[in-house]
């Protein structure tokens, strides 16, 4: 990681486990912490994909026994990174980016680790990468893609309030800003004027910031289709609970548009 040294100075503490060598030009990065039977339904979904695909899991710190080892081997996950640092889902990706880079990874698609991504999007996602594209959003609501089950608050706060705010900010016109299911090339991840690897970024304001920047950059963006699916029954599968948190993210995003977290 020499050449990254300037970048692991803000990059949170954490632990690495190899279970296999680099086979792929990319890999998957799934952010996780504590969401149990979701979680290995959907590595078992995933272990197909194994073939084309580097599968590495950023453990926030679970403590429901989810990502043990011995599972993952099982499942043809290569790595296990495990956060020991501080910070939420932005340091778990912080973590994630700078791993994948340090072992020569040319681009990075990531999805959200409670089961509710369709992983048939993953080779749209793969020739999206090839085709030079750097920064890539999954989108549920352009042709081809499917929401099932979305919440009504969420569908018009992604629909009318997040997604026009930071498409006016990036220049691009977005649909379904707060889907973690994308993809970013290693020209995106590595670029002097995003500074990614900041420590401000701790939460979701990460994934905001990369949607608002990348256009501004004069890099290349597409939305594809992709399937998300809400349970029909029982607790929503989120770490945003409450109005309180979907004010928060709408500051967020009416920062970023603002510039605040430009460099």
């Amino acid at each position: 990681m020499k050449k990254f040294k300037g970048l692991i100075q803000e990059t949170p503490t954490h632990t690495i486990s190899e279970f296999a060598k680099k086979r792929t030009k990319y890999c998957l990065i799934i952010p996780v912490i504590n969401e149990g039977e979701k979680f290995k339904k959907q590595v078992k979904r995933l272990k197909p994909f194994s073939k084309i695909i580097d599968i590495i899991i950023a453990d926030g710190g679970s403590t429901d026994g989810s990502t043990s080892k011995v599972f993952l081997r099982s499942q043809k996950v290569r790595v296990l990174l495990i956060k020991t640092g501080e910070g939420k889902l932005g340091a778990q990706l912080r973590m994630a980016f700078l791993y994948a880079l340090s072992q020569g990874y040319e681009g990075i698609i990531t999805m959200d680790g409670n089961g509710k991504d369709g992983p048939s999007a993953i080779p749209r996602f793969i020739k999206a990468l090839e085709a030079g594209f750097d920064y890539v959003q999954a989108s549920r609501f352009i042709k081809g893609g499917k929401g099932i089950n979305t919440p009504l608050l969420r569908y018009f706060g992604i629909r009318f309030i997040l997604s026009p705010i930071l498409s006016f900010a990036s220049r691009y016109w977005y649909t379904d800003v707060s889907n973690a299911f994308r993809a970013y090339s290693k020209r995106l991840l590595l670029n002097k004027d995003l500074q990614l690897y900041r420590s401000i970024f701790s939460r979701y304001e990460i994934l905001f910031y990369i949607t608002a920047r990348t256009k501004q950059l004069g890099m290349k963006t597409k939305e594809i289709p992709a399937i998300r699916k809400y349970p029909s029954s029982g607790k929503t599968p989120t770490k945003i609970v409450g109005v309180r948190s979907y004010i928060e993210l709408i500051v967020n995003c009416v920062r970023i548009s603002q510039g605040k977290y430009n460099p």
